[in-house]
């Protein structure tokens, strides 16, 4: 099986910034005012997505360093600095670098390092960092495979890796996006081709898949395996996957899953999102993985992040604000 380029992967989200459009956009509705779209940003996102919080305050995360792989607009990374992580943060993309760089700036938050980079090939030390977190990205790297091994690198014996997916077994996957989604194109595609729908890819959401379809052949659109990519983080995104538990244990061989559990009851076009039962049928699977073939020594276990603070300097954000570019 051919994997997806990454670059094609990279170019997508250099465009579509994680989130941007969700607000109305950074440079089209906030004329570039960082501070009052991050703002505005945070407060829908974690409406959107109220359980974070209480999941990064599980986390533990105090005295740690934590590397955060794929940044979006920096609003789980400003939390896990406000939560007391020695942040370092790597994101394929120079666009969301920037705007973290300038979110961690304007607020004066400290961090160890920011860097754009590949999960591929990371750029740091090997046993670097007492935790690896990744909210909604590895879902989306073709070769998971080789990322997983770049993070087991990077993690210090001991350490953990925790990441949220796409879960298989959510309400949103099997019947908001097998079912009610597909049903839907399949029944706007002879109207689209009848000249009674557009298909133009910027007249909206189903006009998008339907210009999607035109391209690829229906048939193919639909199949689910290829129909789940263009599902998740609009019809443009190139590549996603979804996960369950076993999923997650056959393509991270390099971790042993240690617990996993589901949030956030989000499926549309169901009318579902916030209702109760999150927990069995949520779109948001977590993971808490332990890296194997790195058991701690009893010398690993004593030696907290904080006790080798005086071999990584830490990159306060003042020092960062000669650094900031104009959008």
């Amino acid at each position: 099986m051919t994997l997806m380029d990454e670059t094609t992967v990279q170019d997508f989200w250099q465009n579509h910034a994680c989130g941007d459009a969700l607000v109305g956009g950074l440079r089209d509705r906030f004329g570039g005012d960082y501070e009052k779209f991050f703002s505005d940003y945070d407060k829908f996102r974690y409406d959107m997505e109220s359980h974070i919080p209480a999941c990064l305050d599980g986390l533990g995360v105090s005295g740690k360093r934590v590397l955060e792989i794929g940044l979006g607009q920096g609003a789980d990374s400003e939390s896990l600095i406000r939560r007391g992580a020695r942040w370092t943060g790597v994101d394929l993309t120079g666009e969301s670098v920037e705007r973290v760089r300038t979110r961690l700036t304007l607020r004066e938050l400290p961090f160890d390092d920011l860097k754009q980079g590949s999960v591929l090939d990371l750029p740091f030390e090997d046993n670097s960092f007492d935790m690896v977190f990744s909210h909604g990205v590895l879902l989306v790297v073709p070769d998971v495979g080789r990322a997983q091994q770049e993070i087991h690198r990077v993690l210090r014996p001991g350490g953990e890796l925790v990441i949220m997916m796409y879960a298989r077994w959510s309400l949103n996957y099997l019947v908001a996006i097998g079912l009610v989604r597909r049903a839907a194109l399949l029944a706007a595609f002879p109207l689209a081709k009848a000249g009674l729908l557009k298909a133009d890819p910027n007249g909206g959401m189903l006009a998008a898949h339907l210009d999607n379809a035109n391209k690829i052949g229906l048939g193919r659109y639909l199949r689910l395996k290829e129909f789940t990519h263009y599902n998740t983080d609009g019809p443009g995104n190139p590549h996603a996957l979804v996960y369950d538990r076993k999923r997650i244990e056959r393509n991270f061989p390099s971790f042993r899953v240690t617990r996993t559990y589901k949030r956030f009851m989000h499926a549309p076009p169901l009318p579902v999102h916030g209702l109760p039962g999150g927990s069995v049928m949520g779109w948001h699977l977590w993971a808490h993985l332990s890296p194997v073939g790195k058991a701690a020594t009893s010398a690993d276990s004593t030696t907290s992040a904080s006790s080798t603070t005086s071999t990584t300097s830490t990159t306060s954000a003042s020092s960062a604000a000669g650094e900031l570019q104009a959008s």
